[in-house]
């Protein structure tokens, strides 16, 4: 596809894709070409900015998640089977590594000074055991 720029009679600018310059010409030829605008057929190509690659580095490719390692006790097993067992481990990971606050979360969650909870939350800032939810705070 190419993609031109295009400008009506009246002057409003706008784009136009086609297949090739060929198909633009037969289609401006047979006044299939219209304005958005204001519905108008005199339509004109305009000069478009060029698309220049001047050596930019091309992107990495995106690392790939890492996968759960299997453990022999998954050998075997159906998808679903292992899908339990993989959630099951990290619900208990979640659990022991977390405090539930119960009614005392919006006390927990605000940040005042002096305070606990903030107290809590500073003394966290260098953990290397990741983010911690706002539901659950670690022990």
């Amino acid at each position: 596809m190419i993609v031109f720029d295009l400008l009506c009679a009246v002057g409003h600018r706008f784009e136009g894709w086609f297949g090739s310059a060929e198909d633009f010409a037969s289609q401006k030829q047979r006044k299939l070409l219209a304005c958005p605008a204001c519905g108008s057929v005199e339509v004109e190509r305009v000069p478009s900015a060029s698309r220049m690659n001047l050596g930019a580095v091309e992107p990495k490719p995106p690392k790939k998640p890492e996968t759960p390692g299997k453990t022999p006790d998954m050998e075997g097993k159906d998808p679903f089977a292992i899908a339990q067992m993989l959630y099951s481990r990290m619900l208990d990971e979640l659990l022991t590594k977390s405090e539930d606050v119960g009614k005392e979360f919006p006390a927990e969650a605000r940040p005042r000074p002096g305070d606990r909870a903030g107290a809590r939350r500073a003394g966290r800032r260098g953990n290397p055991g990741g983010p911690v939810s706002r539901a659950a705070r670690p022990a």
